[in-house]
């Protein structure tokens, strides 16, 4: 199953669907990630405070997959902002997974409360020219945050990975992003602890289509031009998230989506105008 490629703005590319790792540790964490690079998918997003980057190595080697067809990231966690601990970081995440580059890296929150995520963004600017990182992104950033990285480093993100779902569709948030060339990757996209995967407007559509609605949600990602990063441990499950390319959504199944949105639409309000996580 191949799943299509989009091009950054920097001019390197990744799939239009990654694999999510969050809480996948260890052997079983290793086998999950194994399963989905052998179901088709060819990117793996994961981070310094999932504490799993050395499974990730491991299913890398593992795999059986060229290193050069896989997208594999990570990201650099608020207690080390400081620009000389955030060089350090980012080779301790290289050694920890055992990979001589990261496709992608990200700042994981801006933490504005602090302060030092213009001095991060430096350090992965630096990182990028030492062949430590294909490309540099940002998690979580809104715009008086990006617009600050541009006026003080001139760099604007290849992606800006956001919390995204049909309940917190950020139609502001993706618009600003694809004026800047920024493109949006999409943080539980199926809705992390809340009831999306049952919502009658949903299921009503996916049985129209004859898919199920987790595949309806990603399919609805993708027409907005966002890159889910979807998770299962089980291959029926993997396979099923990367099976939305065959089908699509009508415009009047995207504006009965729309209604799904909700002010409070955040599953942990995690406002990144406040949220602070090291």
């Amino acid at each position: 199953m191949k799943i299509p490629q989009i091009t950054l703005s920097d001019g390197t590319t990744i799939p239009d669907i990654t694999f999510g790792t969050y809480k996948l540790n260890g052997a079983s964490g290793v086998e999950a990630m194994k399963s989905a690079l052998g179901v088709g998918y060819d990117a793996l997003d994961s981070a310094f405070n999932y504490e799993n980057e050395g499974a990730v190595g491991k299913a890398v080697r593992d795999s059986g997959r060229p290193r050069e067809e896989l997208r594999i990231a990570s990201k650099l966690p608020g207690r080390h902002h400081a620009y000389d601990e955030a060089l350090a970081t980012i080779e301790e995440s290289l050694y920890r997974a055992q990979l001589e580059y990261y496709d992608l890296y990200y700042i994981h929150w801006p933490n504005p409360k602090v302060g030092r995520y213009v001095e991060a963004w430096k350090a992965l600017i630096e990182a990028q020219k030492r062949g430590y990182i294909r490309s540099i992104a940002v998690c979580n950033f809104l715009p008086e945050h990006l617009e600050r990285l541009k006026s003080e480093t001139g760099v604007l993100p290849s992606i800006n990975q956001i919390e995204l779902h049909p309940y917190f569709p950020q139609d502001d948030m993706r618009a600003w992003n694809r004026e800047h060339n920024i493109v949006t990757q999409s943080w539980s996209p199926l809705g992390r602890a809340n009831d999306l995967l049952t919502n009658p407007v949903l299921e009503k559509i996916a049985k129209r289509l004859g898919k199920s609605v987790g595949q309806v949600i990603l399919r609805w990602h993708h027409q907005l031009d966002c890159v889910p990063i979807p998770k299962s441990a089980t291959p029926k499950r993997q396979i099923e998230n990367i099976s939305i390319f065959d089908f699509s959504l009508t415009d009047d199944d995207m504006k009965a989506i729309a209604t799904l949105a909700r002010p409070d639409g955040r599953t942990h309000n995690q406002d990144p105008a406040v949220y602070e996580e090291f």
